[in-house]
């Protein structure tokens, strides 16, 4: 399936449904030159227990302590508010990605920096967002094998799905696709979270960081 006119198609779309895109008087361009930074998102996917959250969670705390504009949206929490409707059939898993994309756009926008953290399974799913948020979206798959995973099992979700408990769990009894492309790799099961955490850095401050002089100070 090509999503090359992704957004030609939904901007057709919401013309017909008389619905306007505001235009805003603050362009991206200028909220980059308040902040010191584009904004954009930083797509995390990997296994459950690979470490998207706890890496995402530590990015967002070093670029607040070096004063970039940063927010993360977590699996848990958006399926705990936003997404509270929504089941784990791959429509659903794909329902999920399309809301979230679209809410990281518009973060993206005011000149934030978002980062994600979401299992985000299915490649389809992922090229989509990447059509939703447009040139700021960047792909980081946070690798580690099921193994490794299995082993962490921080929630005991693997143990419970070995058990046969939970239904359509990603790695055990529904697929998970690593990313073809992505702009960045992080192994964290051959790396420390802090490790982690500085390669992801690096790839914000050489992508999206304007002033490439920016004191860097990261607990």
């Amino acid at each position: 399936m090509s999503h090359s006119n992704t957004k030609t198609d939904r901007a057709q779309e919401a013309e017909a449904r008389n619905i306007y895109i505001v235009d805003h008087r603050v362009s991206p361009e200028h909220q980059a030159i308040r902040t010191g930074h584009k904004g954009g998102v930083l797509w995390l996917t990997g296994l459950s227990g690979s470490g998207k959250s706890t890496v995402g969670l530590g990015l967002e705390q070093a670029l607040h302590q070096l004063g970039y504009q940063a927010y993360v949206l977590d699996g848990d929490n958006v399926r705990a508010g936003l997404n509270k409707d929504l089941g784990f059939s791959p429509q659903d898993r794909s329902e999920n990605i399309r809301r979230i994309a679209e809410v990281a756009a518009l973060f993206a926008q005011s000149g934030t920096l978002v980062v994600t953290a979401f299992i985000s399974p299915y490649q389809e799913d992922r090229d989509i967002a990447r059509e939703i948020i447009g040139e700021g979206f960047h792909e980081v798959y946070v690798e580690a094998s099921l193994d490794v995973c299995e082993n962490r099992d921080p929630k005991g979700l693997y143990k419970r799905a070995r058990a046969g408990e939970i239904p359509e769990f990603t790695g055990i009894s529904a697929p998970y696709e690593a990313p073809d492309n992505p702009e960045l790799i992080i192994n964290t099961g051959e790396q420390d979270i802090e490790a982690s955490v500085h390669s992801a850095l690096d790839h914000v401050e050489e992508y999206f960081t304007l002033d490439q002089n920016r004191l860097r100070v990261v607990a």
